[in-house]
């Protein structure tokens, strides 16, 4: 699932029930479901790792694993770290969808959970 940050919301229009409703107006919105910190930092490493990047390159959750060099095959070992790392099973349709390593420490988190 793609995390999009939105900023400076000032009102929101929410249809229920097939009716449409006028703005509802927020003074603070926020939907979160971000992996915890020591989940992202352990993918970071993980990553950092599997592809073979100096200690200094920038590997944040943002990252995205083609902008650090990484191909399908580098792709599917980060995966394959991942699972060994965190002791998951990773579907193959769920690992052709992670792009980043946001999304990857979420679905782990999302994983565990059901275990």
């Amino acid at each position: 699932v793609p995390v999009s940050k939105i900023s400076n919301v000032r009102s929101v229009s929410l249809p229920i029930g097939g009716r449409s409703f006028p703005s509802l107006k927020a003074r603070r919105f926020q939907v979160s479901c971000a992996a915890k910190r020591e989940t992202v930092d352990k993918v970071c490493q993980i990553v950092r790792k599997q592809l073979a990047l100096p200690d200094d390159a920038s590997v944040t959750g943002e990252s995205k694993f083609a902008n650090l060099g990484a191909d399908s095959l580098d792709t599917v070992e980060i995966v394959m770290g991942l699972e060994e790392e965190f002791g998951i099973s990773v579907e193959e349709e769920s690992a052709q969808t992670i792009t980043t390593v946001q999304e990857a420490a979420d679905m782990i988190e999302k994983l565990i959970e059901k275990n």
